[in-house]
């Protein structure tokens, strides 16, 4: 692990600082600091503003509306969004240009790039995902959603679930089991599926804080075109994990950053309600601090395993696993903090449904209780605590694995 930046870090930084200072609002808080539909009114704008810049796609070749930015420059960037408070892309972008768009980038041929990647940056195309199933979730491989190729199209019959801002994308891409009879991790594509269509039906999912970010999409004799396949028929698991490898590198450098944003504005409410003397609640303030600061040095050994061309491997789970049981911890101490105003809401909720609220957001129970209620799930998405420790135990210590199943709904469902 290098916990220092390189030479060419520092002119970069200051680059990206002066784009910034040039393109926001004078006297700009943070995207926190906004209501709901101004937040969403920025979004869009910035969204706009970046594409133009090029700064959308950070990663991408030029000739794919990117900059081509190197990867430290491409975490020097979201280091500098994140303290400036304001979003490196729209609503979906995770999906749409973390995510699938660098799978495309990756195993995509050249006519699957040329459609694709304009669209997803001009924001006609957005996406979600679907991976997750009521009975493949932590075991991923049990996918039983069916595609079946009818002439020139995949005709795609089953369920997904969890599906993130899946009411807000008209695109989906689908772990679909295509061969019941091969081996549990072979027969499944990797398939690019429009939702506009009547063999597609979102249904919201309310969270315990209210809001209803993730969904249920159902696939009733949808279609998708036959060319729609990344990668090789029956070969979407090696697709899939690949998309997984981009969703955990961006991370390694923003998480620690937003937790010790986080942990300032915590220490900014103890103060505000007179706890910050109870040597009990400084006890727990000092246990955050130290925690944030190792969340620093595991973000930076992943980091330089990613600089260094490895990208990320197994050991990233230490890193979901750290944040993840953190952030439930802190989030109670903050309720400890509130005290009775716990119990009612005041304020607006949390501008995300992930991890932190957004910079700049206000010290009221309406922020820290809607982040409370949405660290319980931290443990869940990306990857449940109980699939990272198999992860770490066979990946990264070499224990022995955990028995498989054999049978599911990927050889139960009829086909």
């Amino acid at each position: 692990m290098d916990p220092t930046y390189s030479a060419e870090a520092t002119p970069y930084r200051e680059k990206i600082q002066a784009f910034l200072a040039e393109h926001l609002p004078a006297n700009w808080k943070g995207i926190g600091a906004l209501d709901h539909e101004a937040a969403h009114q920025f979004t869009n704008e910035w969204r706009e503003v970046l594409s133009a810049n090029q700064l959308l796609a950070p990663s991408w070749p030029a000739s794919y509306g990117g900059a081509g930015l190197s990867e430290l420059e491409q975490v020097i960037m979201a280091e500098e969004f994140l303290k400036a408070g304001v979003p490196t892309g729209g609503a979906n972008d995770a999906f749409s240009i973390q995510m699938v768009g660098n799978t495309i980038l990756h195993w995509g041929t050249e006519e699957q790039k040329a459609h694709f990647l304009p669209r997803i940056i001009s924001g006609e195309d957005i996406w979600c995902q679907g991976y997750s199933e009521p009975n493949a979730g932590s075991d991923l491989a049990n996918v039983g959603c069916r595609a079946v190729l009818d002439g020139d199209e995949w005709t795609l019959n089953g369920q997904k679930i969890w599906t993130s801002a899946g009411h807000l994308a008209n695109w989906i891409f689908v772990l679909a089991r295509t061969d019941a009879d091969s081996a549990k991790h072979k027969g499944i594509t990797f398939i690019l599926c429009p939702m506009d269509q009547p063999g597609v039906e979102v249904r919201p999912i309310q969270m315990i804080s209210g809001e209803s970010d993730f969904n249920e999409v159902f696939f009733t004799d949808a279609r998708a075109p036959k060319e729609n396949v990344i990668g090789e028929v029956g070969g979407g698991w090696g697709v899939a994990m690949t998309l997984l490898g981009f969703e955990r590198g961006e991370a390694a450098a923003t998480t620690p950053v937003a937790f010790r944003g986080e942990l300032d504005r915590l220490l900014e409410l103890a103060k505000e309600r007179g706890m910050a003397d109870d040597p009990l609640i400084r006890q727990r303030l000092a246990w955050a601090y130290s925690k944030v600061e190792i969340m620093r040095y595991l973000g930076m050994r992943t980091l330089t395993k990613f600089l260094s061309g490895e990208g990320p491997g197994p050991d990233s789970s230490i890193f979901k696993l750290y944040w993840s049981h953190y952030h439930r911890e802190v989030t109670e101490l903050a309720m400890d903090i509130l005290g009775a105003d716990a119990m009612t809401i005041e304020g607006k909720l949390p501008s995300s449904s992930f991890a932190c609220d957004s910079p700049g957001a206000p010290n009221d129970s309406g922020s820290w209780v809607g982040t409370f209620l949405n660290a319980r799930a931290g443990t869940i998405y990306a990857g449940t605590s109980q699939v990272q420790r198999n992860i770490v135990g066979e990946m990264v210590l070499g224990l022995g694995k955990e028995p498989r199943a054999d049978r599911g709904p990927w050889k139960d469902t009829p086909k």
